[in-house]
């Protein structure tokens, strides 16, 4: 099974609250180095079988048409999910 991991972030004229947030909350916490932070999202898709230049085609395509609003985010990244080492998951 392979998993194809996509990232989408606020485009940087749109206001992230959400991001305001955390790095008004990081200081306070001791992380003064971070002067600011932007939150996004990560989506994982599996699939049958490998990951091929295909399958992430079809990845971005529907990253920029169903996972994120391409009016208020861009598209960050589109690529083959690295392997978890010791990970857990079942098997099937």
């Amino acid at each position: 099974m392979g998993r194809v991991v996509v990232d989408v972030m606020p485009k940087p004229e749109i206001l992230d609250p959400q991001g305001k947030a955390v790095a008004g909350a990081l200081p306070r916490l001791g992380f003064a180095q971070f002067t600011s932070v932007r939150q996004g999202k990560r989506f994982e898709l599996e699939v049958d079988g490998e990951v091929t230049p295909e399958v992430l085609a079809a990845a971005l395509a529907a990253a920029e048409t169903v996972l994120s609003n391409p009016v208020i985010e861009d598209v960050v990244r589109v690529a083959v999910a690295p392997e978890v080492v010791g990970s857990t998951e079942p098997t099937a």
